[in-house]
Formats: C-alpha cells, structure tokens, sequence
C-alpha cells in the first residue's frame, strides 16, 4: 500500500471536527480498514490525493463527472459566470437555458424546477405528488435509495445498505415510516397485486436504473406494468434519475425503455459536479408547487448560476454525435475483463453494466434486486486495485461510472490490473 501518511493526518484531525471525518458516509471506506482517499486534485480521469499519489477514477464523483475532472468547457463556463457574479438568490438567464436544453431531451418535463441535491429533489417530488393526488402513501422499492429525507430512509440503499434497522436511520419517527411502503425490486405478481389492493397510494418512486445497491437495472416489464397499473389508479410515478439522468443517454432511462413517467428527478450530471438536481414532469401537476399552487417548495441557492452554466456546458458536450456509443464501447471492454477475472478465479459473482455504469457483484451468480454480498472478497478486490492506483467505488453496494475521459490505455491498465489480482478465493 503506497504511503500515506498526509492523508491519514487529514483524515484523523478531520474526526476530531466532522463526524466520521467525512460529510457523507461512503467516504469514510467503511468495511475496508483503510484511511480513505483524501482528494486533493483531479484532471481527466485521474485524481490525486493529498499524498500526491494518482488514482485512475471510476468514481467519477459518484457519476455526476461524465466529461471527467476538469472539462475545459466546463472550466470556462462555470470561471466566466463567477466573474459576472457566484449567486444572486434571484432568477438569472442560465436557469432558462438549462432548462430548455433538459426538457428537449426529456419530453416528459414539461415544466422544471431546479433544487441543489438529489435528497430535495426526490423530497420535493413526493411533496408535490402527495399534495396533488390528495393522498400520503408512497411506494418504494427495497435497495432504492432517494436521499436521505425521513419518508424514504425506509430499507435503502447506498451506505444505509449496512445499517438493519425498518427505517434505514434511527430518528425516522414511526409515523413517518407508516406512510412509505417498500416492496421487492422487479418482482411483477407481487407489486402488481398490492396497487391493485390499495386506493390511499398517492406516488410510487424508484430508481429505473438502480444505482445504489450497486447497478441493477430494471426489468422492462416491471416498469411497463408499473406504467399501466399507476395510471389505472390515478397514482403519481416518478423515475429517481439523478444517476440514471444523461447518464444513459440523452433521454435517460425513460427514453432507454420508452417509459413516460409523471415526474422526474435530476442530479449529478446536470450540475457537472457542481451542486445541482430538479425535479419536473407534467404542467398540470408542477403548477401545483407555489407560487402558482399550494405545495411549497424553496432554495436560496437553487438554480446557482454557476451550477447551472457549468451543467449546460456539460450537456452540449453530451450531444456530440456518437458520445454514449464510445463511452458504452470503453466500459465493455473492463466489464468483459472484469467477467473474465471471475471466470478464470472460479469466483462465484457477476458483473452488471448499462452504458457507462458498471458493478462487480462478489456472491450472488446474478443481481436483479437487494441481496446480500461478500465483503470480504469485495474488500480484497478493492484495495489490490487501489494499491496500483485504480479507484472503485468503495462500497459493493455501488455504481462505478466511466467519463469521456478515460484513454483506451487507461482502461488497457484496468484490464491487466483485474487480471493480476491474486486474492484466493
């Protein structure tokens, strides 16, 4: 393991001052026994860390860095709005623009409103569902994780993944779980059923791609039933693509699976790492949301203009002609070396990929919903490649992610990395 000692200083004086040293918990390694990496700096599809040591990074910011560290576009995009002004707490040009470019690709969206994480864009989204359905109950899915708002810290994903509780956090009052019901991921006779039974649901949420209890996409029949049998109903879907959204493609996962949700939820990508998400969808049910209607929603720092600058100049490089099929083409190539390594170790797991997101899955011969994975060898695969300086996601319950940043020699250095790995099994 390469020396750290500068990174493990930060990390140790920043415990004595932020809880865990870190302000979201993935950061902390948890379950790998290992200072975590100390980011220092970051250009293409390489980041530094304190120590100096560089880390080829399939992190990408838990995929909000499609263009990878540092795009020139959107450098300059996001330094010339700082000259004009960091913020204003007033509506500016730049929020127009991103939202016209988001809802032409996403013709869903009719109306959009822009928020500054992914947490209050799900939250704002159940907010409004709720508000004009005229019901409380929402339907989630287990290993699908919104945020971390009370209503849906109910058996989630991410980093809440390790932690057994009915809420996935303690301080979720009782009464809030009692209104969200979590069913299994993908199984059709069962969901089906339970709409079918009910007449107080007023939204179903989930992630169409989940991306955080590692990657497992939905079956395209799950979401075609979800799409008619919420419609019967009158109930509110909405599609979690905050990883998902551009992430894909163009018009994300509804456009991959030519599903048309009622609302949808944005982040990462559209704030090109900057912090920024949305949610929106059909007028007639955003024009509830004050101050045209009564559901109240607000941000001071919702649509900053540099966020939004930087997010439009990262989606006009996202509609250069073949950008998802070159990135799709990198990330077969380690997916299919990745498979390979587990074939060769007689390793019991799979690996799942859609476009640019990848997870190996060390346990389970497939993974189409919540289950249970081995993190002892998951911790072993981790840290053989982090000490030849490639970085995965920290956590088996992730999503990794390759940019237009990754060479092809890069991704040729990952490949024979997987392939020395010497864990016994």
């Amino acid at each position: 393991m390469p020396t750290r000692l500068k990174s493990r200083d930060i990390f140790q004086a920043s415990c004595q001052v932020i809880p865990g040293g870190v302000n979201s918990p993935t950061r902390a390694f948890p379950g790998l026994d290992m200072t975590p990496l100390i980011a220092a700096r970051g250009q293409g599809a390489v980041v530094w860390d304190a120590d100096g040591h560089s880390y080829i990074d399939y992190c990408c910011s838990w995929g909000a860095l499609i263009l990878g560290h540092c795009h020139p576009a959107v450098v300059e995009a996001a330094t010339e709005q700082m000259r004009l002004g960091a913020g204003f707490g007033m509506a500016t040009p730049p929020e127009l623009a991103i939202a016209q470019k988001i809802c032409q690709h996403l013709p869903s969206m009719e109306k959009i409103r822009f928020v500054s994480s992914g947490t209050e864009a799900t939250m704002s989204a159940i907010r409004l569902a709720r508000g004009y359905a005229g019901k409380d109950k929402v339907i989630k899915f287990e290993g699908h994780y919104h945020g971390h708002s009370d209503g849906l810290l109910i058996r989630a994903g991410s980093a809440v993944v390790q932690i057994n509780q009915e809420a996935s956090s303690k301080g979720v009052p009782s009464d809030f779980v009692r209104h969200t019901i979590c069913l299994p991921f993908n199984d059709i006779a069962v969901v089906r059923d339970f709409i079918r039974s009910r007449d107080d649901i007023a939204t179903v949420i989930l992630e169409p791609i989940a991306g955080n209890m590692g990657l497992v996409p939905a079956d395209p029949d799950f979401l075609a039933m979800l799409r008619e049998e919420t419609e019967k109903k009158e109930i509110v879907l909405i599609f979690d693509e905050v990883i998902s959204g551009f992430r894909v493609g163009l018009q994300g996962a509804q456009g991959l699976y030519q599903i048309t949700p009622d609302l949808t939820c944005l982040g990462k990508i559209i704030g090109a790492g900057f912090p920024a998400a949305a949610f929106g969808g059909k007028a007639d049910i955003m024009n509830h949301l004050a101050p045209l209607g009564e559901v109240y929603q607000a941000g001071t720092l919702s649509g900053h203009p540099v966020a939004m600058r930087a997010g439009l100049a990262a989606l006009e490089q996202l509609e250069q002609p073949g950008f998802y099929e070159q990135l799709e083409k990198k990330t077969t190539v380690l997916v299919e070396a990745l498979r390979q390594m587990m074939h060769d170790k007689k390793i019991t797991g799979c690996v799942n990929q859609l476009g640019s997101m990848f997870t190996p899955f060390f346990g389970p011969s497939e993974m189409r919903h919540k289950t249970t994975l081995n993190q002892e060898l998951y911790c072993k695969f981790f840290k053989q490649l982090f000490q030849q300086g490639i970085y995965m996601a920290p956590s088996p319950y992730e999503a990794n992610f390759v940019s237009s940043a990754h060479t092809d020699e890069q991704i040729e250095k990952t490949c024979q990395a997987c392939r020395d790995l010497s864990f016994v099994t």
